[in-house]
């Protein structure tokens, strides 16, 4: 099983990189995560560019999304919301029109900040774009606060509780890709967020 990992962030040393390696080293041998370099390749979605053929960094994404079994996501959070490169490999993964290429893929969601809210919006935003697009989206999520401090020196997550939580989002993405389970049933856990809803409030 080949999962697909996409960085809302760009640059070196990002946390969020650390965090989907530190996702990676959490799956089973049969199961692999390919940290995705598309994000960053990919031009601003223009409707111009979308004649055949479209850009070969288009191409490349499309065809590493369709060759995936599932989608995982980690991003910070700018201004109360997802990152630009990552709303924009959002705007091309919802396309073509009509049969776009992350319908029906299994997806989750989550993010590292140096806040204390650990990119909540973010992933709210995240979540609530992919469903509208399509895609199957784990109704968990996974804010990490204070994110340079909540890495150990080998990458792993240093709070049980985060590192738990981690393993139990990686679970159900990829018992949902096998299925092994359904999003409804997901949806009923304790934890479980509304995928589709308007982002939340965060407590000053």
């Amino acid at each position: 099983m080949h999962i697909l990992g996409l960085c809302g962030s760009l640059r070196n040393g990002s946390l969020n990189v650390r965090l989907l390696e530190a996702a990676g080293r959490s799956l089973t041998d049969d199961v692999s995560l390919e940290l995705s370099a598309h994000v960053a390749a990919l031009p601003l979605f223009d409707e111009d560019l979308e004649v055949e053929p479209l850009p070969d960094a288009v191409q490349r994404f499309h065809a590493a999304i369709r060759s995936a079994d599932a989608i995982l996501v980690a991003s910070p959070e700018y201004n109360g919301s997802l990152t630009g490169p990552l709303k924009n490999a959002l705007d091309w993964a919802s396309r073509p029109a009509g049969d776009a290429v992350l319908r029906g893929m299994p997806l989750a969601v989550m993010g590292a900040s140096p806040s204390r809210f650990g990119a909540a919006w973010a992933q709210a935003e995240t979540r609530r774009i992919a469903d509208r697009i399509g895609a199957h989206v784990i109704p968990l999520e996974l804010p990490v606060a204070k994110a340079a401090d909540a890495f150990t020196v080998s990458g792993d997550l240093r709070d049980p509780d985060l590192a738990r939580r981690l393993q139990r989002l990686m679970t159900a993405l990829v018992d949902l890709a096998r299925g092994r389970t359904e999003l409804d049933h997901l949806a009923m856990q304790g934890d479980a967020v509304q995928v589709g809803a308007t982002p939340p409030g965060v407590a000053a």
